[in-house]
């Protein structure tokens, strides 16, 4: 959530900040703003209600120029979205500042400034940091011990980027909970909320850790400790590329996304398979003794990679015989856990960034599990650093804010982390190279997925007038009638809820007539029959269904009933390859009632704040 871009150079930073806002679009955002230091050090500020590009509209009118800059997209929380809530916010043309996180204490803090004769313009919880530096600096202190003390008074989470007339060509940035980069150019630097928005300007990368405060200058760079200590960071080299950002033709982002999935999960088992079994190591170096003592598995994620630890929680006990636990991290952080013995912790994030994932891995640290593994696909990430294990999915930046390609890659990673704790339970070589064979077909069964792509898009004219869907599955397609349910709400704003088929008769029946459509989820498996019995008592009650299934069950198109047939799959991989006809589904139901795909309202990629 937000989007933080920042700039030191002898060139005009405008537009670099502004491409870098571009690239941050994905994250989710209502406004944006950008402040600089122009040749006269005087502090000039465009702020908008919307987009990006309403924002360089305003800048074409008001150009800005000048060698020190920031510029930030907002998510709301504090305040509504507005032009006065946007950021940079200022204190009276000296100050500018902009944050991404929530300040826990702002509202004492608030009060305290009120007594000294501050004045507030905006809802925000961010005006009270710089009005806090303004204070600090009255007392004579420099920009950069104004920081010091100020981030030593805040409590919550933020990544702050500082410029200030008095002193020009500076720019001081701060990270406590809420990642923050900095590029390092060629006599110039650059911070940024994400790698990505820089690429274009520079593959050199230092990641701030937890507490630091970075003073950044266009021919020098200091960097503090979370005790103002002086530190070295290491500078990495990033393997993304900048043309990610291309939609190589497609309409939308999350449509590439969809059609890229046999690509990602091809790299995701790329170099991590061997004579037909799975590479240990794949997981770490420490991974095959964590995974000897393993005995049983605790996995805590949000959104759509919380659906992919339910749906490995069924693969994990069925084929492991691993116990496994799967848990929504905000509700992990919050309550007290009883640990069992010699378990291992799993996180599962896209971006490596969602506080409360990295709130619930901080937790376990402090209890008695085994070890830490983190399933994530960017590899700079704060979990990924977090954690004693990883495995990178290799799916590539994901741009669409509802995650798909994420999705699959992360269930592939589950399916050969399956494998590896079932090879310790019994499973033979031979049966392993069944596993790992079905999983190298993987690309394949999906470009045939792909291939009902005009079918669905036909289908989805039905749906274009409707308010409300039920989602159908049994057993390991539970969760992907969860994640069909979660795609269709996020981008096409219709209500949409999962519930396991048996369960349709304990009040979910109640909805359903001639207006409530019901999507079920029927590969042809040993649960098909007893789903077949709880699609007729949809039928019974005048209920529209639509059935994604295998083109060999023996369920006849009617009516009431829409057949969507995929070519025969193996029980094992179904909920991989049946997650990407829904989403589909979902993409075309969006497409027709105009809603924004990539970016839709209220939500955001990397969800930054509680």
């Amino acid at each position: 959530m937000c989007g933080i871009v920042g700039a030191v150079a002898q060139r005009d930073v405008c537009p670099i900040l502004l491409e870098g806002l571009k690239r941050l679009e994905y994250r989710g955002y209502d406004s944006a703003g950008i402040a600089v230091l122009n040749g006269n050090h005087k502090l000039e500020r465009v702020r908008v209600l919307g987009k990006v590009q309403d924002l360089v509209t305003s800048l074409s009118a008001q150009p800005l120029h000048g060698g020190t800059g920031i510029a930030h997209t907002r998510w709301a929380t504090h305040g509504k979205p507005s032009i006065e809530n946007a950021h940079p916010h200022v204190y009276k043309e000296k100050i500018a500042l902009v944050h991404n996180g929530i300040i826990e204490n702002h509202e004492p803090l608030r009060q305290q400034q009120k007594q000294h004769g501050f004045d507030f313009n905006t809802e925000t919880d961010t005006e009270v940091i710089v009005n806090q530096i303004e204070y600090y600096l009255r007392t004579g202190q420099d920009l950069l011990q104004a920081v010091f003390n100020t981030v030593d008074d805040l409590e919550g989470a933020y990544s702050l980027g500082i410029i200030c007339t008095d002193e020009p060509g500076r720019i001081i940035a701060a990270r406590s909970g809420s990642a923050l980069v900095i590029g390092v150019g060629i006599g110039e630097y650059f911070i940024a909320s994400d790698i990505f928005a820089l690429l274009p300007v520079t593959q050199q990368f230092i990641i701030l850790e937890e507490g630091d405060i970075a003073d950044i200058q266009r021919d020098q760079l200091r960097i503090y400790d979370k005790n103002h200590q002086a530190v070295i960071r290491q500078i990495i080299i990033s393997q993304q590329v900048a043309e990610a950002v291309d939609k190589a033709g497609y309409r939308h982002f999350m449509l590439k996304e969809i059609f890229t999935q046999p690509l990602a999960i091809a790299e995701t088992l790329e170099g991590r398979l061997a004579d037909g079994l799975v590479v240990e190591s794949a997981f770490g170096m420490r991974a095959a003794t964590i995974f000897d003592q393993a005995e049983a598995i605790d996995i805590v994620a949000c959104g759509t990679s919380y659906h992919a630890g339910l749906v490995a929680k069924y693969w994990l006990e069925a084929t492991a015989g691993i116990p496994c636990q799967v848990e929504i991290a905000s509700e992990f952080r919050y309550r007290r856990k009883v640990v069992s013995r010699n378990s291992l912790f799993v996180t599962i994030s896209q971006s490596g960034e969602t506080t409360d994932t990295l709130a619930a891995l901080e937790l376990a640290k402090t209890l008695n599990y085994i070890s830490t593994l983190a399933i994530c696909n960017v590899p700079e990430s704060s979990l990924t650093r977090a954690s004693e294990l990883v495995f990178l999915t290799h799916a590539g930046p994901e741009i669409g804010v509802a995650s798909t390609k994420a999705f699959t890659t992360q269930l592939t990673a589950l399916f050969m982390l399956m494998i590896l704790l079932a090879r310790r339970r019994g499973l033979t070589s031979e049966q392993e190279k069944g596993l790992v064979h079905h999983l190298e077909t993987l690309p394949g069964k999906i470009n045939l997925a792909l291939d009902l792509n005009q079918q669905l898009s036909e289908l989805a004219e039905r749906f274009a007038d409707k308010h409300h869907a039920l989602y159908l599955g049994r057993g390991s397609m539970l969760p992907v009638a969860m994640e069909g349910a979660l795609k269709l709400k996020e981008i096409s704003y219709i209500h949409a809820e999962a519930y396991a088929a048996g369960e349709l008769k304990h009040g979910p029946l109640a909805l359903v007539d001639n207006d409530m459509p019901v999507i079920a989820v029927a590969p042809n498996n040993q649960l098909l029959e007893k789903l077949k019995s709880n699609l007729q008592e949809v039928r019974a009650r005048g209920g529209k269904l639509y059935v994604f299934t295998d083109t060999d069950v023996n369920i006849q198109a009617s009516e009431d009933i829409s057949m969507i047939r995929m070519a025969p799959v193996p029980d094992c991989i179904a909920p991989i390859v049946f997650t990407v006809p829904l989403q589909l589904f979902a993409y075309h139901i969006a497409v027709l009632k105009g809603a924004d795909i990539d970016q839709p309202r209220n939500l955001a990629k990397a969800v930054t704040v509680e």
